[in-house]
């Protein structure tokens, strides 16, 4: 395995951050909840939770010490988010870090009170829960993950890796703003692609399974993985069902490659959660989530999985490797 991490211009400032604890800490106890959608035994939300805690006590707050953190794991369970999200509304916490839009639309509708730091939320303007990027008002900020756009740049890859490619599925959830606007963009460039697009909606009670068989019954098909949270939810079985009907397949997240997929091409997570850390720090000390800009990603990272190539019977074209930031040999 080989890695090299390269930045886009998407720009983002959490690099420039000082990681450096400050002297002057206030005397009450903080209190902050989190709203995580990963399992508590899931090691990427593990992961994201150490990196937030340890850049938070660098600046200075310690859990147990000045500040209290409470949990909740939906593991997917939008029932479960929901109900979350009033308990931590009704106890008043100091402020809440969420990781999924659709716990942000439901902490939205309860309060516009108490300060809301988003993690892994795509266009967060045109799902209305910021007025810009630039000034976001009101009570939430954070940390965009996709523009819409992401959906052409995906497809052009899957084609690049698989040139053979005629028909792409997407999977994509009508309930999400964002990932109904990455297939729009993807369905634009299909064209000059050659490609014919299918688009299969999770959210409106399509079977996933039963839905990737019957596209895989047509030859030389591929698929797309938005970020919807009952994919990314869904992880494991998703990628052997790729592997299972032999298609090339492009993830959003580093993990799915990791994990066994195909390919991914997405922000770096890590980094978010990081930067979450300081939007927690600045707030707690008396700024305002509605002046604080939402930031876009600053890291991008291609992943191939060769392995995961070869299983599937695929001899990707050597310059795409060249270009990846890891490579799974």
């Amino acid at each position: 395995m080989r890695r090299r991490e390269f930045i886009t211009l998407l720009g983002g400032v959490t690099a420039a951050w000082p990681y450096v604890a400050r002297a002057q800490q206030p005397d009450r106890v903080r209190r902050i909840g989190m709203l995580i959608h990963y399992s508590q035994t899931d090691r990427e939300g593990q992961a994201r939770i150490a990196a937030f805690l340890d850049t938070l006590q660098r600046l200075g707050w310690t859990d147990g010490r000045n500040v209290r953190i409470e949990y909740r794991w939906s593991a997917g369970d939008t029932g479960r988010e929901k109900a979350s999200a009033a308990e931590f509304v009704s106890s008043t916490p100091d402020m809440i870090v969420v990781a999924n839009w659709t716990a942000l639309a439901e902490l939205q509708k309860l309060t516009s009170t108490i300060p809301v730091v988003f993690t892994q939320v795509s266009d967060p303007v045109d799902s209305g829960f910021v007025t810009s990027l630039g000034r976001p008002g009101g009570n939430i900020s954070g940390f965009q993950n996709f523009e819409p756009a992401i959906g052409g740049k995906w497809l052009g890859l899957l084609k690049e890796a698989a040139p053979n490619m005629r028909r792409v599925a997407i999977l994509f959830g009508s309930d999400s703003v964002a990932t109904v606007a990455m297939l729009h963009a993807a369905e634009q460039v299909a064209p000059s692609l050659g490609v014919q697009v299918t688009a299969v909606d999770v959210h409106g009670g399509v079977e996933i399974e039963r839905a990737i068989a019957a596209f895989a019954s047509q030859p030389d098909g591929g698929l797309i993985f938005t970020p919807h949270p009952s994919l990314t939810a869904n992880r494991g079985s998703i990628i052997l069902l790729a592997a299972r009907h032999r298609l090339p397949a492009v993830y959003p997240y580093r993990y799915f490659a990791t994990e066994g997929g195909l390919m991914s091409y997405g922000p770096d997570q890590i980094d978010q959660w990081r930067g979450a850390a300081t939007y927690v720090d600045r707030i707690l000390r008396g700024e305002k989530p509605g002046e604080l800009p939402v930031q876009t990603p600053a890291k991008y990272e291609l992943v191939i999985n060769l392995k995961a190539a070869n299983v599937i019977g695929l001899n990707i074209p050597p310059a795409l490797p060249l270009r990846a930031g890891e490579v799974i040999e």
